[in-house]
């Protein structure tokens, strides 16, 4: 089980532990990865504090993050989820056509998932993810369960990343080959 004792990271998210492996990914040169913003559209705006109080989304976002890895596209989403069930409305169809259209193009697409109530991440690769999405898509099951998946995928933190996503990556690598 993966887990993190550290007091400065209680409360903190999978975004905020994902934004941070990035960067010592990319100090160490290991990985480029950014963080694809959501664009966008303010309605109203508080002059006086000087933000945004609302607006709506300008169009569909693909994924969280995109970059590179040693010369590999990687594209991932990063997730969270409260119980061993996750349901796949959680996933939305454009990011699924987005992460096949982008392993097409011969990079590796994945979600990081943080089953939170396990303090449990794990690498789901794409096409394991398309197992699930296609089955729901068939009639079958509208989620999927933890024991579902193959434990060889959970992260555990390590050297200081917090969520090493390279090991998952490394090990779709491993099985291509």
């Amino acid at each position: 089980m993966a887990t993190w004792n550290s007091r400065g990271l209680r409360g903190s998210t999978l975004e905020e532990l994902v934004n941070r492996t990035n960067e010592k990914y990319r100090e160490q040169g290991l990985a480029l990865i950014q963080k694809v913003p959501t664009p966008i559209t303010p309605i109203k705006i508080d002059k006086e504090h000087r933000h945004i109080t609302l607006a709506y989304f300008e169009q569909k976002s693909t994924v969280d993050y995109i970059g590179a890895v040693q010369g590999i596209p990687v594209c991932f989403d990063a997730k969270e989820c409260v119980s061993d069930t996750f349901p796949l409305q959680n996933i939305h169809a454009h990011q699924v056509k987005f992460m096949e259209d982008f392993e097409r193009q011969e990079g590796i697409a994945f979600l990081i998932l943080l089953f939170s109530h396990r303090n449990e991440l794990y690498f789901l690769t794409y096409e394991k993810m398309r197992e699930f999405w296609d089955r729901a898509q068939n009639g079958g099951r509208k989620s999927f369960r933890h024991e579902e998946l193959d434990p060889a995928f959970v992260l555990i933190p390590h050297g200081g990343y917090l969520v090493p996503y390279l090991d998952g990556i490394s090990k779709v690598i491993d099985s291509q080959e």
